[in-house]
């Protein structure tokens, strides 16, 4: 009988290796990771380079607290500004805590500019977390189903819907923020039109809002680029990061620009493990791997080849609505409910996600190689091929 509370149904595997791309279970069997720890494992599992900055970290100096000066922190959030534009980071321990911390700043600064109930538009479709405030953030019914009453302050609209943003800003004179991701990873891979961000840039802009970004799933090189607002030539004033940021050791960060850089003082929000020397460490490391091994180009390259070679495996197949994606998000929509293919994908020793109950998600480490992403195609299209034919009969 276990003792862990029930808030997973955890499929019936136990790895206990790993090792670039793949995963060794209990009972040695070997498994393609096509998932990468839900876009956490960027240098794929056991990085040598990783796993050796922190082991010498650990025998150093595993936690102190925010009340003493971090080196390592003052390093790597350098190292985050230089590579996004922002000006300053926040650091905590999850993309959840990341968001949290973005919507306190919005909040303040409303609270600051005389804004009695200030208001931040987020969208259908997305997640941000489960915490109260990110649940409520998150255009998802089942995570927040049971958990009432959410918080207020909040108006969702349709994603890649500029119009219902511009009547939002004609109607509510509370708005202080946008919060968006740039590419939705839970609610479907999905990717905007090119101007999305532009225009929504441009929006905050006129009405003196916030543009904050939630890059958690699609930051740190994921999509092709540093950060996904790269790929549209512009800069928001929040950006929150987490998933890939420390290949496995749990961080997060949100980073501030311009007005935004200024909002919080001390004492207006606080973590007792973020940023701690071990955390940051692995991030730092992290960084540097992605630079020195080119990574972010071969993500980039990557993603391109897996879409392709998908599209021509799957083209004509009845049932397959879309293959879309950017860099290595990838997503396969099907016109059925189809979560039971990552038990079928298991079976096969491949490591793939269903979101959205009809999207079959691939999230594979950056540091995957092109034969390595050939065996996630041709096993991909066979579980999907063979679902589609079992459900046409």
């Amino acid at each position: 009988m276990s003792h862990l509370m029930p808030t997973y149904s955890p499929l019936p595997v136990t790895f206990v290796k790993g090792e670039g791309v793949w995963l060794w279970d209990d009972k040695g069997q070997r498994y393609l990771d096509a998932l990468a720890g839900i876009a956490v494992c960027g240098l794929g599992h056991c990085h040598p380079k990783l796993s050796e900055a922190v082991c010498e970290q650990a025998k150093t100096l595993i936690h102190t607290s925010n009340l003493y000066h971090i080196d390592k922190q003052e390093k790597l959030a350098t190292k985050l500004v230089s590579l996004s534009g922002m000006d300053n980071v926040y650091f905590c321990n999850s993309g959840a805590e990341a968001n949290e911390a973005a919507i306190k700043l919005a909040r303040l600064h409303g609270h600051n500019k005389g804004i009695d109930l200030p208001t931040i538009i987020v969208m259908e479709q997305s997640f941000h977390g489960r915490t109260m405030a990110t649940l409520t953030a998150s255009g998802n019914r089942k995570v927040q189903a049971g958990f009432e009453p959410l918080l207020t302050g909040f108006v969702r609209v349709p994603y890649n819907n500029i119009d219902a943003v511009n009547h939002v800003a004609i109607h509510n004179k509370n708005i202080v923020a946008v919060l968006v991701e740039p590419y939705q990873g839970e609610g479907g891979v999905n990717i905007p039109q090119a101007q999305y961000l532009q225009d929504l840039r441009r929006i905050c802009d006129e009405n003196n809002w916030f543009l904050m970004l939630d890059e958690v799933q699609c930051g740190i090189g994921r999509s092709g680029k540093w950060f996904a607002f790269q790929h549209s030539a512009i800069v928001p004033d929040v950006m929150t990061l987490a998933k890939g940021l420390g290949s496995g050791v749990a961080i997060g960060a949100c980073l501030a620009n311009g007005k935004a850089s200024g909002v919080f003082k001390p004492g207006n929000h606080a973590s007792t493990f973020g940023g701690n020397p071990l955390a940051c460490a692995a991030a730092f490391a992290t960084l540097n791997i992605i630079e020195e091994e080119n990574l972010i180009s071969h993500a980039m390259k990557l993603g391109n080849f897996i879409r392709d070679r998908l599209k021509q495996s799957l083209t004509g197949e009845t049932g397959v609505v879309q293959i879309r994606g950017q860099g290595l998000m990838i997503g396969i929509e099907l016109a059925v409910p189809c979560s039971g293919l990552v038990t079928k994908a298991l079976e096969r020793g491949l490591l793939i996600n269903v979101t959205s109950d009809k999207v079959v998600r691939l999230l594979p480490a950056l540091v995957m190689q092109l034969d390595e992403a050939e065996q996630v195609v041709e096993s991909t299209s066979a579980i999907i091929k063979e679902f589609l034919h079992n459900v046409d009969n």
